[in-house]
């Protein structure tokens, strides 16, 4: 096995120590002109919009992973180590992935840059404030919903019923207390009425941002959006476009809507654009990155959020499937440590060898892996090392997947950057010229809305089927009868289990999905349903990342990560 240094720096110490390249360097790389890019400073750009629609000649790859445990299990890592990998090896690679949100990374999960040698920089503007796109994002919300409550309040001409509003706040922080809220208190403030917050990445907005192709079809997605209903029997819905919003809020999302060069460690490309939550949204960088990524290179890096059965199968059956793509290959992201938590080993305990919990744990990798074939994709599995893992560990994790009949590679990217990666990417470029992908998408969005609520559950999760909560089940009929049938489905369930329940670890059988709640985002184009206890807004761990960062006097910053 590769040894491993006795210390690796931090993720902001080696990001401060990196010296990058000229952006306008990095575009050059990939044949585009100084003219063709609008600067945000010296080492940040946005894309033109025509590289967007450019045909393709680039081949995709995902990035996916087994289920987490509350740390990740390294894939932005391992995204970020093979498009570094590639490029060593003499390959036109460009890496795609979401933007981070504030939430996490002043809670507990940190940025999601990559990490150790395989990041992307500047790490410490992308983890913050950026290109501001999400602010362009909360503006374009918040204007919908400051121009629905001022409807109520001077007539509401269109009937719209304060009961059966359904477009909520947002803002880019996990703060618990804004889950429920009362607005409108006080004589000339409005109607008062409930109201409720989601983070930014459960914005329908960012949803539409991710998926929209060009300007048109950004502003005929946000006037699809719908914002409530009208009172009485007929319930009809109430859309963007109704409250004539939509011109005002495309204008606040021109620049949002083109996606962000900027590169890794190792001076190479990358593109970093919008970042809908896996376990909430759709988890999914935006398609028009992808795009730009795929006229732009002979291979793109992309990775989807937590899981196979969150991410991966909505990257497949949602992006792919209204975008277009063809992906030839997967990397599943496998990890000792999550391993021996599917096995039964509480989480302070992880970083202790424990060969036969480890053990107890590999049929979790057997279930990604076949999460995956079954779309027509052939899987790679990179094993993820980490400090604390023993040879022993490693070598059966790795026995394992070679027995699955899938190619399989140790990546020591956190440590050694691209040069950990070589053998990934040489795995991924024999998988390449195998040339075996027959992409598929799991179901036909014909279907009806239960059905394929169901088969995702039963295919993807393992479960023997779905129960609906009575709110649930009226609200597929209201969907079905306006005109929300013919979609794809987003679930949002627990990234920690396979089923709804974040405790049942391993690969259960003899369970059931719960759906609570079923509702449609007409914008995004899909039909959301909520499993379990998932929550849109999170809140604040007791001790938050955000109490040990500061800004120091030299101008750097200290605990970002």
């Amino acid at each position: 096995m590769t040894a491993i240094p006795p210390r690796v720096p931090s993720d902001i110490e080696i990001a401060q120590q990196a010296t990058m390249r000229p952006i306008t360097d990095v575009a050059q790389e990939l044949g585009l002109g100084a003219d063709d890019i609008d600067l945000y400073g010296r080492y940040k750009a946005k894309l033109p919009m025509a590289v967007t629609a450019a045909p393709p000649r680039g081949r995709l790859v995902l990035v996916t992973a087994i289920s987490p445990t509350p740390a990740g299990e390294g894939k932005s890592t391992v995204s970020v180590g093979l498009s570094q990998a590639f490029r060593r090896l003499g390959h036109n690679a460009v890496l795609c992935m979401r933007e981070p949100s504030l939430g996490p990374v002043f809670g507990v999960k940190g940025g999601a840059a990559g990490g150790g040698y395989s990041q992307v920089l500047p790490m410490d503007d992308i983890n913050l404030h950026f290109t501001g796109d999400f602010h362009a994002i909360s503006s374009t919300h918040a204007l919908l919903a400051a121009m629905l409550d001022n409807h109520l309040y001077h007539g509401n001409e269109l009937g719209i019923d304060p009961k059966r509003i359904t477009w909520p706040r947002t803002i880019d922080m996990n703060d618990r207390a804004l889950r429920q809220a009362i607005i409108g208190v006080g004589a000339g403030n409005g109607m008062m009425r409930e109201e409720r917050w989601v983070i930014i990445p459960a914005s329908e907005i960012m949803a539409i941002v991710a998926l929209a192709s060009d300007a048109e079809d950004l502003e005929r997605r946000l006037g699809n959006i719908v914002v409530g209903t009208t009172a009485g029997k007929d319930k009809r819905p109430i859309h963007a476009r109704d409250l004539h919003a939509t011109g005002a809020m495309t204008l606040l999302l021109k620049d949002a809507l083109r996606p962000n060069l900027v590169q890794t460690l190792e001076g190479g490309p990358a593109i970093l654009h919008c970042g809908p939550f896996g376990n909430i949204a759709h988890g999914c960088n935006s398609l028009v990155a992808t795009r730009a990524g795929l006229a732009l290179a002979d291979i793109v890096v992309t990775e989807a959020g937590f899981g196979s059965d969150l991410g991966a199968e909505k990257f497949f059956d949602i992006k792919c499937r209204f975008g277009g793509l063809n992906p030839e290959a997967a990397v599943l992201v496998t990890t000792v440590r999550s391993l021996k938590m599917q096995g039964g080993v509480p989480k302070n305990a992880l970083d202790t060898e424990n060969l036969e919990a480890l053990e107890r744990g590999l049929p979790h990798v057997a279930h990604h892996v076949n999460n995956v074939q079954q779309f027509g994709v052939p899987v790679v599995v990179a094993l993820n090392r980490r400090l604390t893992d023993t040879d022993a560990e490693l070598q059966m994790v790795a026995d394992y997947a070679a027995s699955l009949g899938v190619r399989v590679a140790l990546a020591n990217v956190w440590a050694e950057g691209g040069a950990g990666g070589e053998a990934l990417a040489r795995e991924v470029l024999a998988q390449l010229a195998e040339g075996t992908a027959a992409f598929r998408p799991l179901y036909d969005t014909a279907r009806p809305i239960r059905e394929k609520i169901n088969t995702v559950a039963q295919r993807v999760y393992g479960a023997d089927g779905v129960d609906f909560s009575p709110a649930a089940e009226k609200s597929i009929d209201w969907l079905e009868a306006n005109g929300m049938a013919d979609t794809p489905v987003c679930m949002a369930k627990t990234q920690y289990s396979l089923t709804d329940d974040p405790s049942r670890l391993g690969v259960p059988t003899g369970f059931r999905i719960t759906v609570n709640e079923v509702y449609g985002s007409a914008g995004a184009g899909f039909v959301v349903a909520k499993c379990g206890d998932i929550m849109t807004m999170p809140g604040l761990a007791k001790k938050p990342a955000a109490e040990s960062m500061r800004l120091r006097a030299d101008g750097t910053i200290e605990g970002l990560s």
